[in-house]
């Protein structure tokens, strides 16, 4: 099995322009010169190229065509990709109060409705899971629903083996292709241009732990397969020299229960009244956090963390290290887009700036709450 695990290879970039289809002779042409390039000794890994970031979406039958709008915005772009972090559906709390204006979540009927948007994008598209999709099914009264079904489904539907989803798709490799990993077909891992992608199924709601002894089984199974593919993300990294590394989840981890106390005491001074708990209880993402810490400590360049789960767009650089008390230069997160704020948010990952990383919000014009009423 140790040797089955090292023979693992991430989809190359030279894979990716094989499998890209092309459906015009500009995209040919890009293609075949990307391809010259390669030939001539991965001279294309220098190359500027940008992708999509989206999540929290769907949460309304309005926010489902503000989905199509933002869509249709980035299939207007050049985007070798497109990422979505998850959500794609509201939890059950909000549809029992109105249902009326929101979707029933969590059937096979809503899935396959949200799996034909995503296959509108012209640009191939991966997802990784939320807790909205499947772990918080629990709460819907209408009838009920096992999360773990929910789940067994969610990867039926919207995990293709061996390619992402999107109308131009793109070869992936999933972490079921580990026999010590089988069932874990939604944590993918992929190159372009050099540059490192992996997901990792990390949702909110705690990571699905501390409400039954079932659910506990199961994300202990997969905090123990997301930590294994997070190393092996950053071990490969390293191995091949990659120019930078990106990490895709849904859950916010929490980066700031992990600070100092005179670090929450500085970020609560905004909140009169507000104090942080001087040590922070528990989590579900503590497992995470601390191996992230661990694993930048060793790994010198850029890395971004991509999330959404607490809909607020920001970019930071809030992970700490235990080691210098500071926190890491070569770490970014972006906080994507969510409910109600449909928009996207595009990366362009540009060789020639020192952060790698060039992260811009676009606002879809038909998406916006605060648009100036004045002619």
């Amino acid at each position: 099995k140790q040797g089955s695990k090292q023979n693992i290879r991430w989809p190359s970039n030279e894979s990716l322009l094989r499998h890209s289809g092309g459906r015009s002779m500009h995209r040919s042409v890009i293609v075949l010169a990307a391809t010259v390039l390669l030939m001539l000794g991965g001279t294309a890994q220098a190359q500027r190229f940008q992708f999509g970031a989206l999540g929290d979406t769907g949460y309304s039958r309005k926010a489902e065509g503000e989905l199509d709008r933002m869509i249709a915005d980035m299939n207007k772009n050049d985007l070798a990709f497109t990422v979505h972090v998850g959500d794609f559906e509201a939890d059950p709390r909000p549809y029992e109060r109105n249902p009326s204006a929101i979707s029933m979540p969590c059937t096979d009927e809503h899935y396959r409705r949200v799996l034909a948007q995503f296959q509108t994008s012209r640009h191939p598209l991966v997802l990784t899971p939320g807790d909205n999709d499947w772990t918080d099914c629990h709460l819907l009264k209408a009838h009920k629903v096992d999360p773990l079904e929910r789940l067994a489904k969610v990867r039926e539907m919207f995990f293709p083996n061996g390619r992402s989803l999107g109308g131009r798709t793109m070869p992936v490799l999933s972490q079921a292709s580990d026999a010590d990993h089988a069932k874990f077909r939604e944590n993918l891992a992929w190159t372009y241009n050099g540059i490192a992608f992996m997901t990792m199924h990390i949702v909110g709601s705690n990571d699905n732990k501390g409400r039954t002894p079932e659910m506990d089984t199961e994300a202990g199974e997969r905090t123990a397969a997301n930590i294994a593919w997070l190393r092996k993300a950053f071990a490969d990294a390293r191995a091949r020299n990659a120019p930078g590394l990106v990490l895709i989840t849904q859950a916010n981890p929490g980066f700031e229960t992990q600070w100092t106390p005179s670090l929450k005491d500085r970020y609560f001074r905004l909140f009169p009244g507000v104090m942080p708990p001087r040590e922070s209880p528990p989590s579900g993402f503590d497992a995470l956090l601390k191996v992230l810490s661990e694993e930048m400590e060793t790994f010198d360049r850029p890395a971004l963390f991509i999330h959404g789960d607490t809909h607020i767009f920001h970019v930071s650089k809030p992970l700490f290290s235990s080691r210098t008390r500071r926190f890491f230069d070569q770490f970014t997160r972006l906080e994507v887009f969510g409910d109600p704020d449909s928009h996207w948010v595009r990366i362009t990952v540009d060789p020639a700036s020192p952060a790698l990383f060039v992260i811009e919000p676009q606002i879809v014009a038909g998406n916006r709450a605060n648009a100036s009423s004045a002619k």
